[in-house]
């Protein structure tokens, strides 16, 4: 469990401190390369074996079963699913299509993967309604952010406060002029996210800067971020531009996950 880790398996915000959460590295599983160690993505060709060994450990850190470390199947979209004391839970593996999900029950833990995109971890100031989203340049247009505060109002939530965790930053983001216009179509006030890369015609995003822009823009005061890299830190984070710009192969995700009312 947890307590066998080696130091730097896990990240934590201050600002979520009184609640068990974690930005969980590559650190602490038990996978073999490429897909080492900490591996939780179910969609990988690593055994199910060590995925599920991997998840329990990440479970078992937030005091849960490992049945109840609940996620999605991720499609840059800005679905949420709202789990209360009457939802079902589903079996590991099969989650409903959504990219962030919101609760008031305890007895969760909600948890996001990636590899590049952002993960972002919400909790109301009393920890009584938590949630977890994923990030990406795409459901961050699309409102995944803006749409998980709202469902945790939904629930009861008053002040909220957020932290993204480890994802990629502008100067390794380098985009294509399509995606820049893409997110401007829609965004138009995102162009101070974007700076010329150095290869002509391309561009770098401040994927960070732009969610956290969105959650300021949503009413969020309480803000923070990891602030940490995931292309360059080859020992704690998968990344998948660092695996394209490799050529491809296989690849890990981390996770990020929470649980409410559940003080450290």
């Amino acid at each position: 469990m947890a307590d066998r880790a080696p130091r730097g398996w896990m990240l934590q915000a201050d600002s979520l401190s009184m609640l068990r959460h974690g930005f969980f590295t590559r650190l602490g599983g038990v996978s073999s390369a490429p897909y080492n160690t900490l591996n939780c993505s179910l969609a990988s060709a690593d055994t199910a074996e060590n995925v599920a060994q991997n998840r329990g450990r990440v479970a078992g850190f937030l005091g849960v079963s490992p049945d109840v470390l609940l996620g999605l199947t991720q499609t840059h979209s800005a679905d949420v699913v709202t789990l209360t004391s009457k939802s079902p839970v589903w079996p590991t593996g099969r989650g409903p299509k959504a990219d962030a999900l919101v609760t008031n029950r305890d007895d969760l833990a909600l948890g996001v993967i990636t590899a590049d995109c952002g993960p972002v971890l919400f909790a109301s100031t009393d920890g009584a309604v938590v949630g977890a989203a994923h990030a990406g340049w795409r459901g961050a247009v699309g409102g995944v952010l803006e749409a998980t505060i709202a469902a945790m109002a939904s629930l009861g939530a008053g002040e909220v406060t957020a932290c993204l965790g480890p994802c990629i930053h502008q100067p390794s983001y380098e985009v294509g002029a399509a995606m820049r216009e893409e997110v401007l179509d829609t965004s138009p006030e995102a162009g101070q996210f974007f700076m010329p890369a150095p290869r002509s015609g391309h561009f770098l995003f401040d994927l960070p800067g732009y969610c956290l822009h969105r959650l300021r823009r949503a009413g969020l005061c309480r803000l923070s971020t990891i602030g940490l890299d995931t292309r360059p830190d080859v020992a704690r984070f998968f990344s998948h531009r660092r695996r394209t710009l490799a050529g491809g192969g296989a690849i890990g995700h981390q996770i990020s996950a929470i649980r409410a009312g559940s003080v450290i």
